[in-house]
């Protein structure tokens, strides 16, 4: 018997399902929506199932039988054009995938979602009001926080010149990575920083940016302190790093929570304005990176930093994945 149900659509997604799960004491399972939804970590079991159409998702669905649904995306999958039934049928909880900063994703999860999800688990206040705004009334809303980013807490700064450069994707972010990826290789390519070099998942995939990523692998062979992290998740690396090279990503959410220097790259292919929680710049220097490590940030950019968490209300002390868990489990009964 399975009690709830996640619903993925893409492998790198699984890490938020990870982190509320080990809350659950219920029996959970995972439905991947797509072919390369699959290869979920064995912490969770998953149901193998062909999704070619909405009638193959809910016969899956009623099948299974779930108590509750939780999801951590928009879509379904890319051949469906219409709602599954099974929406209307089960309580659908929506947590999120990536908090992204500046990309207007919580006006689209409403524009999405706002027909059929039950309860929204929202990141942080700056979410959730828009969440209360635009859902209609009978959307339950509740701050969790964001449940991959728990571990993040309280961990200990390496200090060793290490440095994640970690963009959004580019189809579906506009955001920095095709128009900085050569020039971070440029800039740390026989310095003292080791060099973790992460291009969105999408971006390994999917042109334009897989054409680039190729073209940067390439390069990177040849750089003994820069290395290609293609790990699903970019847990190991966020705790490896000192510093996050970013823009509007979702894993700045995440790298908020160690505490660590951020440098966000303002040079992005969509019109974006992305709220300040680092130093920000349209071009990447190796001076720039010496400053911020050795430094840290500029009293005006510390203070606008500050402004700007407190605008977001993300509550950041390792518990976001035991309160989703707790109103997973609210809607069982």
């Amino acid at each position: 018997m399975v009690t709830i149900l996640y619903t993925l659509d893409r492998r790198f997604m699984q890490k938020t399902f990870v982190s509320i799960d080990r809350h659950l004491g219920d029996s959970s399972a995972v439905l991947p929506l797509r072919p390369d939804g699959s290869g979920c970590p064995q912490s969770i079991p998953v149901v193998e199932r062909s999704i070619a159409s909405v009638e193959d998702l809910d016969a899956a669905v009623f099948d299974i039988d779930p108590d509750v649904i939780v999801q951590n995306h928009r879509f379904t999958t890319e051949v469906l054009d219409e709602q599954p039934a099974f929406q209307r049928e089960y309580p659908l909880v929506h947590v999120r995938h990536g908090a992204s900063l500046g990309r207007g994703e919580a006006r689209t999860t409403t524009r999405d979602l706002g027909d059929v999800v039950d309860l929204a688990l929202a990141p942080g206040e700056h979410w959730a009001d828009h969440y209360r705004e635009a859902f209609p009334e009978t959307v339950n809303v509740s701050v969790v926080g964001v449940p991959e980013a728990d571990a993040l807490v309280s961990t200990t700064l390496p200090r060793e010149r290490r440095v994640l450069y970690a963009p959004t994707n580019h189809n579906y972010g506009g955001g920095s990575y095709l128009r900085t990826a050569s020039r971070v290789l440029d800039v740390f390519a026989d310095s003292d920083y080791e060099l973790r070099f992460r291009p969105h998942p999408m971006d390994r995939i999917e042109e334009p940016g897989r054409t680039l990523t190729e073209a940067c692998k390439e390069r990177i062979a040849g750089l003994p302190n820069v290395t290609f992290d293609d790990t699903s998740t970019p847990r190991e690396s966020l705790l490896w790093a000192d510093l996050l090279i970013s823009d509007c990503s979702g894993i700045i959410t995440e790298w908020l929570h160690t505490g660590r220097p951020l440098l966000q790259l303002t040079d992005t292919e969509a019109d974006l304005d992305i709220p300040t929680v680092g130093l920000q710049t349209e071009t990447l220097s190796l001076d720039l990176v010496d400053q911020l490590y050795e430094q840290g940030y500029p009293e005006a950019v510390a203070q606008e930093r500050a402004s700007t968490l407190a605008e977001l209300g993300i509550p950041m002390d390792g518990r976001a994945g035991e309160r989703a868990a707790e109103e997973v489990i609210a809607c069982t009964r």
